[in-house]
């Protein structure tokens, strides 16, 4: 960040994301306001930081539960799904099959889904939710919907419809 001659910078996160705190060789702290330029006003720089902010708030809850909120959307598409194929799996996950395939490992290896062949195609596997997982995603459910309340909360739930539906035509439009 290049503060000057004996100046340590150091980014905090705020929640804004817009100030980092300089400290002086002398230990004292002043906190800088960050200029964002036309980042500030851009749709994507502030969906990637409204999305961050929202999954380290979730990952948060997660943890007390000793879960990982990457688990949870699997767990559900999957619960949601019975014999969901991997590849129908990552498509509707948004995610990459090679960036997927290591959650799903992970989640059979602890035993909350199971993994089998499909019989009319050896190559891939269908995906089903154990007894185990269930239970998982219940607790870890109950952990989603405080969460949604606490973005209900910061969006309003006057906005909730809206801003779902924007957000749907965001990722369609790129598809």
């Amino acid at each position: 960040m290049g503060g000057g001659p004996g100046s340590d910078d150091v980014s905090v996160k705020n929640g804004k994301g817009g100030s980092r705190v300089r400290r002086g060789k002398n230990g004292v702290s002043s906190v800088e306001s960050i200029n964002f330029g036309p980042l500030a006003t851009w749709v994507g720089f502030n969906l990637r930081m409204a999305q961050e902010s929202a999954f380290q708030a979730f990952s948060r809850q997660s943890q007390e539960i000793g879960e990982s909120p990457g688990r949870f959307a699997t767990l559900t598409l999957i619960a949601r799904n019975p014999g969901i194929s991997q590849t129908e799996l990552s498509q509707a996950a948004g995610r990459d099959k090679s960036s997927l395939t290591p959650v799903i490992e992970d989640l059979v290896q602890r035993g909350l889904v199971e993994r089998k062949r499909l019989n009319h195609d050896r190559r891939a596997y269908c995906l089903n939710v154990t007894r185990d997982g269930k239970k998982t995603l219940t607790t870890m459910m109950r952990c989603a919907r405080r969460h949604e309340r606490n973005l209900d909360k910061i969006i309003g739930l006057r906005n909730r419809d809206r801003f779902i539906e924007i957000l749907k035509k965001l990722a369609a439009g790129f598809n």
